[in-house]
């Protein structure tokens, strides 16, 4: 393959925007797209793709931000010549990219700020009594840990209700800001089935018995819909946040309520491995790192699961023993069963309740 030396930047990535569109998702595409079409190629395409320096990119990003553009747009149209100019150097195009490392690091997350038990407890007790339809949506989100485009690309053939479980197929995602597409679960992992507790099938029996809208459920249809259309994720963003004002509960995204199924799942003293199968994340790291919020009543269990074990060698030293388990990791965490009527006391059996502690039914729950 003969390769122009003096090949302009501007026609290698659109060549690039064209050989990715066979593998990326609509909604990545757009988003390279854009920022390659209205962002890198007026401001570096005329630049030969061989000369293409470390200095291009260190005053391109000085402008920016010196314009006003948000740290975070600028990284992310940076981390998009950096992919495109990887591919180059894979292909032998190129001897190096020019735009690693980042010239700009990762900006940090936003904190997050996610609802109490209380303030979750009150925004669906509300919204049950004034828009069932959105109760139903936010239950099923919180119960299953499903993110938004999953749960309004759920299709009535994806619910076993008889199995308690559905499967996740597709997500519904927006292109160009007005065309909604279907498209894969964002990885691998994620398209599987899910559980369904009482809470969730309850949620789904309602749907499945008055419809979206006054609209009679269609067997095969959308479970979330208007007259069997899918809703526009905007639009479901838009009323959340109007109900979320009238329950006077603090506006949250729509996936903190995917973060709020593994907060209160931990809390609940659910191992973490569990909940990130639950969640389907790729790895665990990704649950622990990203998800894995820390609650005010978490944080209590976890400071009087500390103090509990330190009592309990201090108890043991004074001669008081209130465990038979000589190790942590072998105490169970739930309440004993009672004794049954045939079996005689033992010495060292617990003479005191166990302690609230996150696996503890009791401590757990309201």
């Amino acid at each position: 393959m003969v390769i122009d030396p003096r090949q302009k930047s501007a026609d290698y990535l659109r060549g690039w925007l064209d050989e990715k569109q066979l593998h990326l998702k609509p909604t990545t595409m757009a988003r390279y797209r854009d920022y390659v079409e209205n962002d890198l190629v007026p401001a570096l395409g005329n630049i030969p793709l061989d000369d293409l320096n470390r200095q291009h990119l260190r005053a391109y990003v000085t402008t920016q931000l010196q314009c006003g553009r948000g740290k975070v747009t600028v990284y992310r149209i940076m981390a998009t010549l950096s992919s495109a100019l990887s591919s180059a150097v894979n292909d032998d195009r190129l001897s190096r990219n020019v735009a690693k490392p980042p010239l700009l690091p990762r900006p940090a997350s936003a904190p997050r700020r996610l609802w109490t038990e209380a303030q979750t407890s009150r925004f669906l007790r509300f919204t049950r009594a004034i828009d069932p339809f959105y109760a139903d949506l936010a239950e099923l989100m919180i119960d299953t840990g499903l993110r938004k485009g999953e749960a309004l690309a759920l299709h009535w053939g994806d619910v076993h209700q008889a199995e308690s479980a559905l499967f996740v197929r597709h997500t519904l995602s927006v292109v160009d800001n007005n065309q909604l597409v279907l498209t894969t679960p964002k990885t691998p992992h994620s398209k599987t089935w899910v559980a369904l507790s009482h809470r969730a099938a309850t949620a789904l029996d309602n749907r499945a018995c008055t419809g979206a809208f006054g609209d009679t459920a269609d067997p095969t249809g959308y479970v979330f819909h208007r007259h069997g259309r899918p809703l526009h994720p905007k639009t479901v963003l838009d009323h959340f946040h109007l109900l979320c004002d009238k329950a006077g509960v603090p506006r949250i995204a729509l996936h903190d309520l995917r973060h709020l199924a593994m907060s209160f799942g931990l809390a609940a003293g659910v191992p973490l491995p569990i909940m990130s199968k639950t969640l389907r994340h790729r790895t665990l790291s990704t649950s622990a790192n990203i998800y894995a919020e820390l609650t005010p009543r978490a944080a209590r269990a976890g400071v009087d699961g500390i103090a509990w074990i330190l009592d309990s060698a201090e108890r043991e030293q004074l001669g008081t023993r209130i465990c038979r388990a000589s190790h942590f990791a072998r105490q169970h965490p739930r309440p004993h069963r009672p004794r049954p009527a045939n079996r005689t006391p033992r010495i060292d059996d617990p003479t005191e309740d166990w302690p609230m502690w996150p696996g503890d039914h009791h401590a757990t729950t309201s």
